[in-house]
């Protein structure tokens, strides 16, 4: 029986691996040629370690660095620093995915790149995938891994795709002088931008910022100089850094809000499901750790064509994401909510500096444990 993956992220690229290997026919399609950028914080937990050595992707060879530390940094020049304790490691989405690519060959993945899917059908029991030049593929399931936003969703009518979403996320690599250890989370007027050092010497600057900036001021680099650096952490940064992009990885429309896990019988995965603020950093192990819990239900429920099996398999999946997910968006919606306000981020750093010892717990209840 084929399964139909769509987009080729963490997620979608984990699945393929796991259900090829647990013996379905895969198909992956991915609009994009690979390797490619993409708007991610690039800060990898820890928690992930033991599955991505389960799989036997060999990013050590990468040489990413070990991030130990978190420092927060205020408009007001209000700092705190904490250690991470399970901590995390730095890698580029670029190098991440092209790994994950890799691996998905070996293990029989069928890949389609650079190509967009433009409608997917469900009739008789059957998936019909068509692509943008009209070729058409059948599957017996299909899996929606495609990100944080896509035409499909329009197509499909999903809710949270007519409720605007107020983000926009900007990401450079640079070169700069900095720890290699430490992520740095800088917050400025209706926004936050976090930086940490990845593979090769370079480091990720990423930062979501409210787009209403960005229609007043009308470009980025106009929002970065009149916003940005009212933190003199991140003025002195773009000032004294080589950046490396031509022009930055932009994405717009970025929504946190509670999307449908099964929509016309589809399943969605990764962000697609719904994706954690990313102030959290935990996104890229929360999308691995997804595509694990999808692919071992849909394992359970193998006999998905057969009457009454495909609604358990759907029905068990959604039971089990809820349990895992649900409290973890919750907390980091909240915690972003707070921290966007320029006064309440001055108080939160000055309450962990007077009690360090609560970060641990803040940080928990956005983390899972090793898996």
């Amino acid at each position: 029986m084929r399964i139909i993956i769509i987009g080729a992220g963490i997620s979608g690229m984990v699945s393929a691996i796991l259900l090829s290997r647990y013996g379905f026919e895969v198909k992956l399609i991915e609009k994009r040629v690979f390797p490619f950028h993409r708007v991610c914080g690039e800060y990898v937990s820890n928690e992930v370690l033991p599955f991505l050595n389960s799989l036997g992707v060999n990013f050590h060879t990468l040489n990413p660095p070990q991030i130990e530390k978190l420092t927060l940094n205020t408009v007001s020049g209000k700092t705190f620093t904490a250690s991470l304790g399970l901590g995390g490691f730095g890698l580029s989405r670029y190098s991440f995915d092209y790994l994950l690519y890799k691996k998905a060959l070996a293990a029989g993945v069928n890949i389609t790149e650079g190509i967009k899917v433009s409608e997917v059908n469900f009739t008789e029991n059957q998936f019909s995938v068509t692509l943008a030049d009209q070729s058409t593929f059948t599957a017996g399931l299909v899996i929606c891994a495609y990100g944080k936003r896509s035409n499909l969703d329009q197509k499909l009518q999903r809710k949270f795709f007519y409720q605007r979403s107020p983000f926009l996320g900007v990401k450079y690599h640079i070169k700069t002088d900095f720890p290699d250890n430490i992520i740095q989370l800088n917050y400025f007027e209706g926004g936050y931008c976090g930086m940490s050092k990845i593979e090769e010497d370079k480091y990720c600057l990423c930062y979501l910022s409210e787009n209403q900036h960005l229609k007043k001021l009308g470009s980025i680099k106009a929002l970065e100089e009149e916003v940005l650096y009212k933190n003199s952490f991140l003025k002195y940064r773009f000032q004294n850094s080589d950046f490396l992009f031509k022009k930055p990885e932009v994405i717009n429309e970025i929504s946190f809000e509670q999307k449908s896990l099964v929509k016309n019988h589809l399943l969605f995965c990764g962000d697609a499901a719904g994706m954690i603020t990313p102030l959290c950093g935990n996104g890229m192990a929360m999308a691995a750790r997804s595509a694990l819990l999808l692919s071992e239900t849909i394992n359970q429920f193998r006999e998905f064509h057969q009457p009454g099996v495909r609604l358990q398999l759907e029905q068990n999946y959604e039971k089990r994401w809820k349990k895992q997910f649900s409290f973890q968006l919750r907390t980091g919606r909240t915690l972003q909510k707070f921290m966007m306000n320029r006064a309440a981020a001055d108080v939160a750093v000055g309450f962990l500096n007077k009690v360090p010892a609560a970060s641990k717990f803040i940080i928990s209840l956005t983390h899972g444990k090793p898996f």
